[in-house]
């Protein structure tokens, strides 16, 4: 069975492949703290200025407060 990035769609052989595939995804590049997507930078702003997760039913918005560039995203441990 292959396994798929929900990113790019790109198929790999195994599960190692594809995570570690996701870490350098161009198509994930930014995470949505509010629902916890990830997505290409181009689906979320037209402008290059304002960002929104491009999920319909998700309302985060704006670099830095819901919206994260996925090596600035920080994990927090309970």
């Amino acid at each position: 069975m292959p396994h798929i990035c929900r990113d790019c769609k790109r198929a790999f052989g195994t599960q190692l492949e594809l995570d570690l595939h996701r870490d350098n995804c161009d198509d994930g590049q930014l995470f949505c703290d509010e629902c916890g997507e990830r997505f290409a930078e181009r689906r979320a702003t037209e402008d290059g200025w304002h960002y929104r997760c491009p999920s319909e039913e998700c309302e985060g918005t704006g670099i830095g407060e819901d919206i994260h560039k996925v090596p600035d995203a920080r994990l927090e441990v309970p």
